[in-house]
């Protein structure tokens, strides 16, 4: 084993540490956690439900920031220290130890650096991802199902709440869409970077002659509407339609038409969804997501007009952004940042942290490009 050079390695863990306060904004983060924290303490604070809740969750969300970086650097304090006294005593363990925790941080770092990359409009917002399957026939409806449970995979594994609004399931096998919400902040930034067209590669289970097949599947990720967005949608703009909702094969499992299908004219947006119990449930939660939608419709908007005011600035996203190739061999491989993993089977199972953080970086390097 190499010896660590561990007073260089130290100042490097510093001097990335005090970028990312710097970026983060130490100062105006502790500011706006204590103009939070007299807020969520007003005693009228709960008159408005709404408002209470976007309160609290803010300030949750900002104290959680600040104690990840400042717990970061009190590890780099501990870490010096125990290096310190493992050299006076010549402790070999003690150094093993250091070296571990060398190793543990410096992930730790590279991960808050990943987030302090996030700096978008919509970036901090909780996320609504939508799944559809493309060409490919059954095997497409498979795959989208099969990305469906990734996503909600990888959300398990952070511990982040989410919630299936719509889901509409193909005959055969699979689905032809899904709908979900992942609560978490930075939702929105951290996913915004797998929407695009995903592409498997495969024997097809379907296939009685099993032939290799190419399906695709179209992942869509837009922020969550929060209740300070002004997005008014008036009656004339929308149709409204009404249906029973339906599980898997089409069977019946409401005996009501409390499914809502919102249809936005003026630009031909369609939400539907049929997940909670009631149609008024159902249709606050599909109007949320228009509004979603529009939103971030309104966002592209004003920034094709500052591209086209800037000049023609290439985006390199592309229809297909990510290959998952089961078979001849196995492989996935995003298109964009060149990250591959040798192992499908851990990507589908929500093993996707490496291609997000290549992705967010990635675009980081697009949107500087771009300014440049």
């Amino acid at each position: 084993m190499a010896e660590i050079d561990f007073p260089a390695e130290i100042r490097a863990l510093r001097s990335t540490h005090s970028s990312i306060e710097q970026v983060t904004d130490v100062e105006a983060l502790r500011a706006e956690i204590a103009e939070l924290s007299e807020a969520a303490g007003a005693p009228d604070l709960w008159d408005d439900p709404s408002k209470a809740q976007q309160v609290t969750s803010r300030l949750s969300h900002r104290q959680s920031e600040l104690e990840r970086v400042e717990r970061l650097g009190t590890r780099i304090d501990d870490l010096e220290v125990l290096v310190e006294l493992a050299n006076e005593e010549g402790d070999a363990d003690s150094l093993a130890e250091a070296a571990k925790e060398l190793g543990s941080i410096s992930k730790a770092l590279e991960e808050l650096e990943v987030v302090t990359l996030l700096n978008g409009d919509y970036d901090e917002r909780e996320a609504v991802v939508t799944i559809r399957s493309g060409a490919g026939g059954v095997d497409a409806a498979d795959f989208a199902e099969m990305l469906l449970r990734m996503y909600l995979r990888w959300a398990e594994r952070h511990g982040y709440s989410t919630k299936v609004m719509d889901t509409s399931y193909a005959e055969e096998a699979g689905i032809k869409s899904a709908t979900f919400e992942v609560n978490a902040p930075f939702a929105y930034g951290t996913l915004s970077v797998e929407a695009g067209t995903h592409r498997l590669v495969r024997i097809s289970p379907f296939d009685n002659q099993g032939r290799r097949q190419t399906s695709f599947a179209a992942v869509e990720v837009i922020p969550l509407i929060e209740q300070t967005d002004s997005i008014e949608i008036p009656d004339n703009e929308i149709r409204v339609d009404v249906f029973r909702s339906s599980g898997p094969g089409g069977q019946s499992v409401n005996t009501t038409d409390s499914a809502v299908r919102l249809t936005h004219l003026p630009t031909g947006i369609v939400v539907s969804m049929q997940n909670e119990k009631s149609q008024i449930q159902n249709r606050a939660a599909a109007m949320r997501v228009l509004q979603s939608r529009l939103l971030l419709l309104k966002k592209e908007q004003e920034d094709a007009e500052k591209k086209a005011l800037a000049g023609d600035v290439k985006a390199s996203w592309g229809d297909q952004m990510r290959s998952y190739v089961l078979n001849p061999y196995q492989m996935v491989k995003d298109l964009r940042t060149e990250h591959e993993v040798g192992n499908p089977a851990s990507v589908l199972d929500g093993e996707i942290d490496d291609f997000i953080d290549a992705g967010i970086r990635w675009r980081a390097g697009q949107r500087q490009g771009a300014e440049n």
